[in-house]
């Protein structure tokens, strides 16, 4: 009888393995999980979990690792159909009928297992012979200890072109084809796939041999490439495999952590300097499939790649493939090593504890795609600007989760906001002077004209953000079109109030998610959000005409106003930093800086007191 793996899938996940093991052995709550004593040797201090999300249990003192069904097999006894039989029963389950097809499936592979195996002990002796001296030289140059090379299973091909197939001349030569070990070539005898290369074998989950990747030790093949993995068979998909995961994940989930390097040999490298949650993909960039597996262990994994122009595009094309697969608690964090360094470089150089310093410092996965696109070309030119605008908002695009989408354009499209309007650094002020001469001041300018005190004091009080803030939020809501076209100003605005933060970020992200606003139904949907959009009372006594109109002027005006609100903290800020250096200098250069900016501050106030219309005596 043969079960399908959706079959199996299904019976596992109806089962609550930490209640199935708790008949038999005494389980504890902690945390998401459940804690015991292993039942597999005698332990004092628990170290046995179960996680039923995940459908596994582990025991960190003996290794002791498998599913429900394994629990079964393993600790209960019973054989593996007896075993399914009686879960089906507890899960409501009938059990298939037989598959014959299917079941000639699996003892065909079955059979291929026996045949990876077997050339895995094959290589495992070739490495201890006479022909593996240059292979044990590589490894012992690599500082490699004798326990990493025997738990990584390390081998040698030998340099025959027939020596595998003499080897296990047990197997039909078309099973060796089969799974990968021999090639064939019209018009010609087949001949061995690996040859005079360190061996490396590669694991399914359940820690079975399914493929090898083998490493070049004759350094005149210049030909030929520097490493060399089994082709696809039915038991490897490279695309779908993650090199170690079967031993990574356990001490992954430890350790809430699991590093993504470039090649399996950093793999074996970090384990040797004590960091055992390190996986690699195989020859191929980081896969939607291989992405899902390990995003099974841990939310957040860390990439991390060498700091050459390859590990950066590298980095980027897994940014790329990540994008449209985020989900809520999803990412990636990533880490970029030192130019010119690979991990097993940074650990001989610096020590593990350099490299552990490293992954600390890993970067979230917007940080890296924002610094990416940016460093990516020039922005000299409006148009380059444009053209960074563009790539980014691509990007965005392709995320699949919405809110996820509009905080990333939300966040991404600030970043480009600080960077595009960023105001230029002025020259410091140099009066003109003749020779022999003091310096003088700026030349004398009229003042704007004099605000009574009533409305100087209302200003100052616009001045504080809030009341105008209050007035443009209306007014976006009366125009909401405005929204998407002054997003990257909005998103610099901070306001104070709690209340017009929380508006104002609904705002953006309902004009980021694409759904068409309008001024007559918006209202109601910031309602159902327990949003209120503040009223005439909130606006200090002055009126807008960009509240009370629908003409191309009052946008134009609603405009205007989003760019005083962005301008005029910024001035303010800047003449208390131009004060307290004038204090501390009394120069003609900080008294005209101080000069100039009070003079601006005062031509915002003026326009602010003519847009608004305001009646300050009433």
């Amino acid at each position: 009888m043969s079960l399908s793996p959706q079959w199996l899938d299904e019976l596992r996940a109806r089962i609550s393995l930490s209640g199935v093991i708790g008949r038999s052995v005494r389980v504890q709550k902690a945390g998401r999980e459940f804690k015991a004593c292993c039942p597999f040797h005698n332990e004092k201090t628990p170290s046995f979990t179960i996680n039923d999300e995940k459908g596994f249990y582990h025991c960190f003192g003996c290794g002791a690792h498998g599913d429900v069904i394994r629990w079964m097999t393993d600790h209960q006894g019973l054989p593996f159909m007896d075993a399914v039989k009686e879960l089906a029963a507890q899960a409501g389950m009938d059990v298939p009928a037989p598959d014959h097809r299917a079941a000639k499936r699996a003892e065909q592979h079955k059979s291929l297992h026996d045949v990876m195996a077997a050339a895995q002990g094959y290589f495992v002796e070739s490495l201890k012979g006479p022909g593996g001296a240059a292979a044990r030289a590589y490894l012992a140059s690599r500082g490699f200890p004798e326990g990493i090379v025997r738990e990584f299973g390390f081998g040698y091909a030998p340099n025959d072109r027939q020596g595998l197939k003499a080897a296990l001349s047990a197997f039909p030569e078309e099973m060796l084809i089969e799974a990968g070990l021999r090639i064939v070539v019209e018009g010609k005898d087949p001949y061995d796939r690996f040859r005079d290369r360190l061996m490396l074998p590669i694991l399914d989950a359940r820690g079975r041999v399914i493929a090898f990747g083998g490493r070049i030790l004759a350094a005149e093949k210049t030909d030929a490439p520097k490493y060399l993995n089994s082709p696809d068979t039915p038991l490897f998909d490279k695309g779908r495999t993650v090199y170690n995961l079967h031993r990574a994940g356990p001490a992954a989930r430890q350790s809430g952590r699991i590093v993504v390097v470039e090649g399996y040999m950093d793999v074996v490298a970090l384990a040797a300097a004590g960091i055992a949650e390190a996986v690699a993909p195989l020859g191929t960039a980081l896969t939607e499939h291989q992405l899902e597996r390990l995003w099974r262990v841990t939310e957040c994994p860390t990439l991390c790649f060498d700091g050459d122009a390859a590990g950066q595009r590298a980095a980027m094309r897994a940014i790329v493939r990540a994008l449209p697969m985020l989900q809520p608690g999803h990412s990636l964090r990533i880490v970029t090593l030192p130019k010119g360094l690979d991990p097993d470089d940074v650990i001989k150089q610096q020590g593990a504890p350099a490299m552990e310093a490293l992954l600390g410092e890993a970067r979230s996965l917007v940080d890296v795609l924002w610094e990416a696109e940016r460093d990516a070309a020039p922005l000299t030119t409006p148009e380059d600007k444009a053209g960074l605008k563009a790539r980014l908002l691509a990007h965005c695009d392709t995320i699949a989760h919405p809110d996820i989408k509009a905080l990333y354009r939300s966040e991404l499209t600030r970043r480009f906001g600080d960077l595009a309007y960023a105001r230029p650094e002025r020259a410091p002020f140099q009066p003109r002077q003749a020779q022999g001469q003091r310096p003088r001041g700026q030349p004398w300018k009229p003042a704007p004209p004099p605000l009574d005190p009533q409305a100087a004091a209302r200003l100052r009080n616009v001045g504080t953000n809030d009341a105008l803030m209050a007035a443009v939020l209306a007014g976006l809501v009366a125009h909401p079109s405005l929204i998407g076209q002054q997003s990257e100003a909005l998103a610099r605005l901070h306001p104070q109030q709690a209340a017009q933060a929380a508006l104002l970020d609904a705002l953006l992200l309902l004009a980021d998610s694409g759904q068409p606003l309008e001024s007559g139904t918006l209202p109601t949907i910031l309602a159902a959000r327990g949003l209120t959009v503040p009223q005439a009372a909130d606006y200090a006594g002055m009126r807008f005409g960009f509240l009370n109109a629908a003409s191309d002027s009052a946008r134009d005006e609603l405009a205007e106003a989003i760019a005083l609100l962005v301008e005029l903290p910024a001035v303010e800020t800047a003449l208390v930093e131009a004060n307290r250096r004038h204090e501390a200098e009394f120069s003609d250069e900080s008294f005209a800086e101080q000069q100039r900016l009070l003079q601006r501050r005062l031509a915002l106030l003026a326009r602010l007191g003519q847009m608004g219309r305001a009646r300050l005596s009433v």
